[in-house]
Formats: C-alpha cells, structure tokens, sequence
C-alpha cells in the first residue's frame, strides 16, 4: 500500500487534532449543559409541586367530596405541560380524563410516597421524556405531579446538532490551517526539488540562496557545495573526455591513412591479407566514430546556434546520405524551425542509424510544428525497447538487450547519448515509446522554434 505524502499527512494530522479537541470540548460542554438544565428544571418542578400541594391540602378536608377534590385540581396553574393527580383512599383524582398519566408513574415511586417520603424520578412516558414529582399529603394523601420534558429534549437535541456542527468546522478549519503550514514548511522543499531538477536538466550554474531560508542554512549550503562538487566532477569528466579524443585523433588519422592505402591495393593482396586488412579498415572507421562522438558529447554545455532551417528538407538529406528512402519523411513540420542546423542533422542520422542498426530499419520520419514546439519522430519495425531499458537507453555507453542481442552491431552506445544532448541543448527531451503495431518510436520534441 503506497504511504500518503508528507502534506496530506501534515493536513490529516492537523484536521484530527482540530476533530478531537472540539469534539472532546463540544462533549464536555452538552454533558455540563445538560446537567444544569436538567438540575434546574427537577428543581423548577419541584418547586411547582410543593406549591400546588400547598394548595389542594389547604382545600381538603375529612368530608370532601369528589367533586370538590376536581375541582381543587383543576384550580391548580400547571400549563400545558404538567399534568396534576391527586391518590386519595387508594382512589385515583385528575382535573381532566386519564390517559395513562397514573400508568406513568412507576410503582417504587408510589411506595416510596405512600411511606410519607417526597420522590422525584425520571421516567419515559410514551417513548418521551418525563419528570414525576410526588408529594405526601396529610391523612395519606399524595400528590403526583407528571411534567413532560419535551421542551427540554428540543432544546438538548438543537444544542447537539449545534455542537456537532461547531466540532465538524473546527476541523476543517484544522485541515485549512494544516493545508497553510505544510505549504509553508514545505516550500524550502519545493525550492530544492526545483533546483535539483533544473540541475539535472543542464543548469549547473543553478543555486540555492541560504539567506531565503535561515532555519535550512545547512541543508542549501550542502545541496550548493554537492552541486559545486558535482559540477566540477562532470567538467573534469568533460575535459578528460576532449583531451582523450584531441590525442586520438593524429595516431587515428594516421592508422586511418595507412588503412586507405591498404584498402585501394587490397585486390594485389592474397584472401588472408585482404581480409585482415578489410577488418582492420573497419576497426579503425568504427574507433574514429567513437572518438568523434566523444569530441561531441565534450562540446555539450555549448548553446544551441538556433538559424531558420527548413528541416523537411534536411530531413530529406539526412535520409538520402544514408540511402534511406525519402519517402518516409512526412508531416506538418514544413517551414523554416529556429534550430541548431548541424545538432538537428547529427540528431535524425543517430535516430535512423540507430534504427538501421537496432531496429529493422526506419519506416516513418514525422515532423510537426506545433505551437512553437518542434516535434521529430522516428518510427522502426524493430522488437521495440523493453520498459527496462526505456529509463536509461539515452545514457552514454549503454546499450539497449536488443542491441546486445545483434554481434553484427559496431555501435558504442553514444548515438541516443548524442540525441537526448542535442535535444537538451535545444531545451527539449528525448523520449522512447512504443510504435503502435509493434517497433520502437523516439520522440525528440523542440521547444522554441517557431520563427
């Protein structure tokens, strides 16, 4: 299972902290509320009760008749939501028909009040909330009050919905805060996945400023001194490179010549001469492409020398000087491209020789202008490039296991390296993908060339 990233994680982490604290708040807050409206309602009805009991044992007596005891009852200010019932010699009193006030009233209550004890309970009557208040009366009299709690349950029910609302805010607004801070603490990141990504790019002079971000003092002044480091590295690298072809290249021209001579008398030769000297010929053609690769591949921190170019036709030319058919290039790219002439011819003859080489041959040059993009492809009939070997077939020296496959191959691995160089010095890339119907197809796309 794939981790979640660092900002997602800083967001989650603040929008549950923000959860829990308003959610443990907003529980604390209702059970405090309620329990002081709950508390002062028992009280409110307590009080009520004991005054209406003032009253109906003030208008009792020992001959009272029953309607004389309604009446007492219906006198009594209980409202909408008290109901008043009057136990009288095991007989059972209201102000108005019973229906289920007396069922209400739970029997450990009754027993409680027929001992002379005043009670008060909570009970449920018909699946709502009441408070029954019972309060002994003289000669074994009581008196139940039954007071619904409808109003207060509304209320509790609208402070929860309330509450909720309150806790489910409070952690998007977590979230938010979170979503602010990751950005903020993450944007020095940002800063060095860019820079780094320049840097692979091609800008070596790229550098991160240690004045921005005083907390990552030391994390820019390392990334800075791995870059100088790392630049340094690539230029002796580079230097080694041009001073190794520079001194090839008198032995290799003079092998080169001696070779020449060797090839045009090679009919005066006997079979084993001549084919030794045909290999020896070959070596040397294939060693001087070697050594002027590497003479290119030293050249490439230099800019590209962008002119008009109609490419169509150097596309055309590059397929005639290796007897491709011109037939395959097509298109919309005609018109002139603001490109480096002699990188763009360097870079369709290393696509086509590496497709002659690799891939069966080139069935299909395309070129497209596109929004000021130039995009060159190069389609082959070959086996394609496996997905291994699509992420590092544009190294230098590496060789792709189709190329490894073919002992016929004098290739070095330099020619896609020439590619992705010439493309990178253009501000592009270089791509490999998959040619639909099987082969290869290397997508070189140009930014900045529209005239």
């Amino acid at each position: 299972m794939r981790r979640a990233g660092l900002r997602v994680r800083v967001i989650a982490g603040f929008a549950a902290g923000a959860l829990a604290l308003s959610a443990t708040m907003a529980l604390v807050s209702f059970q405090v509320v309620r329990r002081s409206l709950l508390d002062e309602r028992e009280r409110t009805a307590v009080r009520a009760a004991y005054y209406d009991a003032e009253v109906v044992r003030s208008g009792l007596g020992s001959a009272v008749q029953p309607d004389t005891v309604i009446g007492l009852l219906r006198a009594l200010d209980t409202g909408e939501n008290r109901r008043a019932v009057l136990q009288r010699d095991g007989e059972w009193y209201s102000r108005q028909a019973d229906t289920g006030v007396t069922d209400a009233i739970p029997a450990a209550l009754q027993r409680r009040a027929a001992e002379g004890v005043p009670a008060v309970q909570r009970v449920l009557a018909d699946g709502r909330a009441t408070l029954v208040v019972a309060v002994p009366l003289p000669d074994g009299d009581v008196l139940y009050e039954v007071d619904s709690m409808q109003e207060l349950e509304h209320t509790l029910g609208v402070l929860t919905g309330v509450l909720t609302a309150v806790a489910v805010s409070t952690a998007a607004l977590g979230a938010l805060l979170g979503w602010y801070a990751s950005r903020y603490v993450l944007r020095p990141l940002t800063r060095v996945a860019d820079a780094a990504q320049e840097i692979a790019g091609g800008a070596s002079k790229y550098r991160l400023d240690p004045a921005a971000e005083p907390d990552l003092a030391r994390l820019t002044t390392s990334f800075n001194h791995m870059v100088d480091e790392l630049s340094a590295r690539v230029e002796r690298d580079r230097r080694f490179a041009a001073d190794v072809s520079h001194e090839l290249r008198s032995p290799l021209q003079t092998l080169a010549a001696a070779a020449s001579v060797l090839e045009r008398r090679r009919d005066r030769l006997d079979d084993r001469t001549a084919t030794a000297a045909g290999l020896v010929t070959d070596e040397i053609a294939r060693f001087q492409k070697l050594v002027d690769d590497l003479l290119e591949l030293s050249r490439g921190d230099r800019p590209a020398a962008r002119a008009a170019v109609d490419v169509p036709a150097l596309a055309r030319q590059v397929c005639r000087d290796r007897q491709v058919p011109e037939g395959i290039v097509g298109g919309d790219g005609a018109g002139p491209w603001l490109v480096d002439r002699r990188r763009v011819s360097q870079l369709l003859g290393n696509l086509l020789d590496n497709a002659q080489a690799y891939g069966g041959g080139a069935v299909a040059v395309r070129l497209a202008l596109v929004d000021g993009v130039g995009r060159i492809e190069v389609d082959d009939e070959g086996p394609g490039v496996s997905p291994d070997d699509k992420q590092v077939i544009f190294g230098r020296f590496v060789r792709g296991r189709s190329a490894g496959a073919r002992a016929d191959s004098a290739g070095a691995g330099l020619g896609l390296a020439l590619v992705a160089q010439h493309a990178a010095a253009h501000g592009g890339t270089a791509t490999v993908l998959d040619r639909p119907g099987g082969g290869a197809r290397f997508l070189v796309e140009l930014p900045g060339c529209a005239p």
